[in-house]
């Protein structure tokens, strides 16, 4: 194959992710193109994209979401491919296929692809296909609710009523016994088809207690793919993670490598392209069973990074270029090199049952030093709005252990502050401290079991973030990084700003 230019990239997102995409664009030789919405007018993503179009209103529906609007911008920036990062369009076959039909590379798998494994009925049946243990259940394609209720029997409970399509936990119910199984297939039929369009429903035996482990693919779309080290993603509310981490604690070698051959198996059967994740149950006996492929790159995607010492978005473009795997993967290793974690911050009322906040951020400090990454989507000033996820910001550690990489983990997030709005930075912080997780005794059901440990306290920053927050009124950064002082116009000195404060005047010395 003859290698591809694809100099301008689209990154049809936003916020964090649509950030640390741009970058590897730009680090791989090329322009980065960004769209906003009008609540994204000053979205960090646009202020650092090559250049940038604007796709409509703030609801996502009339901007992210809509594929006309896209492509046309796509079309006006005369951009050569489309990566689609996280969630919106990400897993949406049909705007894989209309990027194709419009003669851009589309930097995730084939539609096609996206289809068989979209459906959780149709990827379970291309695992088994592919040898591929799977949770024991039931699924038929058009299942009513009196054929799911005669198979819960035989299934036996507790159980699990999920959407084939989709995830994130919605049109997901656990059922306890036969007498709330219809009910639940109510609930979960009716919000599937409100989030999805597709109300078709599977049940699966709840594997209990159970982690959370997954193994990253790349594929080259001809039936070669490479394996990285698992990731842990136990810790999780409402079904979606909040800390993950590579390796496992409680993955050995051979496990490892048990793992990623039943992922390369399936990755092989379909010759999936690009950037994938294959996702385990994994019981207290060490025996795994397939749950879903996410056919996209995925939020936790840096601690496989770390432990890798991989880019896997510029991974993704050399393979879109052309590029043979052992090209776009310098000397892969299986085997992870150190520790590394990652904590998502999102802006949250955790006293309020985690509600998602909308706000300015007054004051935005991010720890920086060895072995700390900071993905994130936001700076001081920016006003977050309230119709999109609440991420803030992803902070990912690396050591050589886990304990040194809990200790920094801590420490990052000590020395890191987003105020202005409420976020849970606080509650990640005694997450990391809890002696359990410290001990790696992790399970998906882990904050509901140490629920009275997390009191959603509402904290004291560190003693320099306090004094941060009282001088930020005093001085206001502009966009292209300088500081302004109130009644002043010429450019400011670091003794200028300093008499100004012990004035109480926020200008010179008079």
């Amino acid at each position: 194959m003859t290698p591809k230019p694809l100099e301008r990239i689209l990154v049809a997102n936003r916020g964090e992710i649509a950030v640390r995409i741009l970058r590897a664009v730009r680090e791989a030789g090329g322009v980065g193109l960004a769209v906003y919405s009008e609540a994204d007018e000053e979205a960090l993503h646009v202020r650092i994209a090559d250049e940038a179009r604007l796709l409509g209103p703030p609801a996502p529906k009339d901007s992210y979401l809509d594929i006309d609007r896209l492509l046309e911008a796509a079309k006006e920036m005369k951009a050569e491919a489309v990566h689609p990062g996280y969630g919106f369009l990400a897993e949406n076959p049909e705007f894989a296929r209309r990027v194709r039909e419009a003669d851009l590379v589309f930097l995730g798998p084939d539609p096609e692809t996206m289809e068989a494994l979209g459906s959780k009925q149709e990827a379970k049946a291309v695992a088994e296909e592919a040898g591929v243990p799977v949770v024991p259940g039931f699924r038929k394609a058009g299942a009513t609710d009196e054929e799911l209720i005669s198979a819960g029997d035989r299934c036996g409970f507790p159980l699990l009523v999920k959407a084939s399509a989709g995830g994130g936990g919605r049109g997901m119910r656990l059922v306890e016994s036969a007498t709330e199984l219809p009910g639940a297939i109510r609930a979960a039929r009716r919000e599937a088809e409100q989030a999805f369009g597709n109300g078709e429903l599977l049940l699966e035996r709840r594997i209990h207690p159970a982690r959370h482990v997954e193994i990253q693919i790349l594929g080259d779309g001809k039936g070669g793919a490479l394996a990285f080290p698992e990731r842990e993603c136990s810790i999780q509310r409402r079904h979606q993670k909040i800390l993950e981490e590579s390796p496992s604690p409680a993955v050995d070698p051979d496990l490892r490598g048990r793992m990623q051959e039943a992922a390369l198996a399936l990755a092989r059967r379909v010759a999936y392209l690009g950037a994938g994740t294959v996702e385990f149950l994994l019981d207290e006996d060490g025996a795994f069973y397939f749950l879903e492929v996410n056919t996209r790159l995925q939020v936790e995607h840096p601690v496989t990074e770390w432990v890798s010492g991989q880019d896997l978005v510029q991974a993704q473009i050399r393979i879109a270029r052309g590029r043979a795997l052992e090209e776009a993967v310098p000397e892969h290793d299986p085997t992870p090199r150190g520790w590394a974690l990652e904590a998502r911050i999102c802006a949250e009322d955790v006293e309020r049952d985690f509600l998602p906040c909308a706000g300015r951020i007054e004051l935005c400090r991010e720890a920086t030093g060895p072995g700390v990454r900071i993905d994130s989507g936001v700076y001081e000033g920016f006003t977050v709005p309230m119709e999109y996820d609440s991420l803030l910001a992803k902070v990912i550690v690396h050591a050589p252990d886990r304990p040194s990489c809990l200790r920094r983990m801590e420490d990052a997030l000590r020395r890191s502050a987003w105020l202005g709005l409420p976020t849970n930075l606080d509650f990640l912080i005694d997450l990391v401290r809890h002696e359990d997780f410290r001990k790696g005794r992790l399970r998906t059901d882990f904050l509901g079991v140490h629920a009275s440990d997390f009191t959603g306290r509402a904290g004291t920053p560190p003693e320099e973030v306090g004094i941060a927050a009282a001088l930020a009124p005093l001085f206001r950064k502009e966009p292209n990084g300088t500081v302004s002082v109130p009644g002043r116009t010429a450019p400011p000195s670091p003794w200028n700003l300093a008499d100004g404060f012990r004035l109480g005047t926020g200008g010179p010395a008079s």
